[in-house]
């Protein structure tokens, strides 16, 4: 996992609790800052900070060493857990790329932040919601995003 994936599930396991990034950082013990960089991909954080943001979030650290290209030291690759199918073809619809288009260009903001955001917050309902996704999720994110916006 890299610093970009371990914001990225940091962030989305911090929203689908429905947490501040200061509450999460009172209960780890870890500063505001230090947090928010976490979640942007940006720091270097020991085993310890990562335990603490764990149990913060209710969750438990997994760590494992690995040898040259492969999973297991055995010679055998260990297959990656595959990204969430669907959400990965909400995220190839043209409307997301069209809102988000919208969204950066009305904001000043990268559209590739926007769409990670979007991504966010498809991982999120999918947890509150309990199941998969289908497009009128989609359509219903889509539409909230737009009309907060007027």
């Amino acid at each position: 996992m890299d610093a970009d994936e371990l914001g990225l599930s940091l962030r989305t396991r911090r929203k689908a609790a429905g947490r501040t990034i200061a509450s999460v950082a009172m209960d780890a013990g870890l500063s505001v800052p230090y947090i928010a960089n976490l979640e942007n991909g940006r720091g270097n954080p020991t085993l310890s900070a990562l335990h603490r943001l764990a149990n913060a979030l209710g969750t438990q650290l997994s760590v494992s060493l690995r040898g040259d290209g492969d999973g297991n030291g055995d010679g055998e690759k260990d297959a990656e857990p595959p990204p969430d199918a669907t959400v990965v073809a909400l995220m190839a619809s043209p409307r997301v790329r069209l809102v988000a288009g919208d969204v950066a260009t009305a904001d000043s903001r990268d559209v590739k932040a926007v769409l990670q955001g979007v991504h966010e917050a498809l991982l999120a309902l999918r947890a509150v919601k309990g199941g998969p996704l289908t497009e009128r999720d989609l359509d219903r994110l889509l539409d909230a995003i737009v009309l907060s916006r007027t």
